[in-house]
């Protein structure tokens, strides 16, 4: 991705973008709530993942049940019912309850249950005051708000970038989404084997921060994983072997360049290159 379509990012401080991140997380399952009570399920639990709106610089569901879509401008933490009814709601100072409060007349206005909307999510979240009733308090996260959106801007065009070049070379690529368990954006790229017992995979990703890494990252994992000893440097980033296997280029790594979005660029196009090879090879 060449320079021009990068947002320009500058550092902040780690703990106010782990702030939030952690905000924007907690509100972005109420996406994944309506997508889980009126979006039709699949087994593979896609119909919850959602869609990063460049126009909007936030996630949107897929359609609901009534054609309406419910999505999250995440520079100010928003809520908006996307619709001929359309309404938002900012949920700054705002509770878990105040939301629900808010969304379940709106449901019921368009014949959708707004109790589908209080099954408890099928995975765990980060520890957050929000969960116990806090509030979103979103006071001092003006910058790391905005920087947050820049990151899934530029990482929502990076990996659209690297996806068409998979596709080109008739990989199996699907659309970049975003899953709400761990907020990160992704394409999970599956791999013609001759059994089916032999399956692998390449993920090409990016992750806003987590357990792993308290910042911003891209990352192309590897299933079944190598020895990371077996594999070759890379231009940008580093190779990661703890739980998992990828390519990893944090946030640190790739300020530090002078063309940031042709480094993001070199990075993914070099390690989808190294794993498909690897893959491509095992699976004959």
């Amino acid at each position: 991705m060449g320079k021009s379509l990068w947002k320009p990012l500058r550092t902040i401080e780690r703990d106010r973008l782990a702030q939030a991140r952690l905000a924007a997380h907690y509100a972005a399952q109420w996406l994944a709530r309506a997508a889980r009570a009126y979006v039709e399920p699949k087994a593979d639990d896609s119909h919850t993942n959602l869609s990063w709106d460049r126009a909007l610089g936030g996630l949107t569901t897929h359609p609901l049940a009534d054609g309406s879509r419910l999505a999250l401008r995440i520079a100010n933490l928003t809520l908006l019912l996307r619709g001929p009814d359309g309404s938002e709601l900012s949920l700054k100072d705002r509770s878990d309850a105040d939301i629900r409060a808010w969304l379940g007349p709106h449901f019921s206005a368009k014949s959708l249950d707004p109790l589908a909307l209080d099954k408890p999510l099928p995975y765990d979240m980060p520890a957050s005051a929000i969960a116990s009733g806090g509030r979103y308090l979103l006071n001092d996260l003006d910058v790391a708000l905005g920087e947050l959106s820049g990151w899934y801007d530029n990482a929502s065009r990076a990996l659209e970038d690297v996806r068409q070049q998979l596709v080109a070379r008739r990989l199996r690529a699907p659309p970049v989404r975003c899953w709400p368990h761990h907020f990160d954006l992704d394409t999970l790229v599956y791999f013609s084997t001759r059994s089916s017992d032999n399956t692998r995979t390449m993920g090409v990703g990016f992750s806003p921060g987590d357990a792993y890494y308290d910042e911003p990252y891209f990352y192309v994992s590897i299933y079944p994983a190598p020895l990371v000893t077996t594999l070759p440097p890379l231009p940008v980033g580093h190779w990661h072997s703890h739980d998992f296997t990828a390519a990893i280029a944090t946030a640190g790594s790739i300020l530090d360049e002078s063309d940031r979005g042709a480094a993001v660029g070199s990075f993914l196009g070099s390690a989808t290159d190294i794993i498909s090879a690897l893959n491509m090879q095992a699976a004959e």
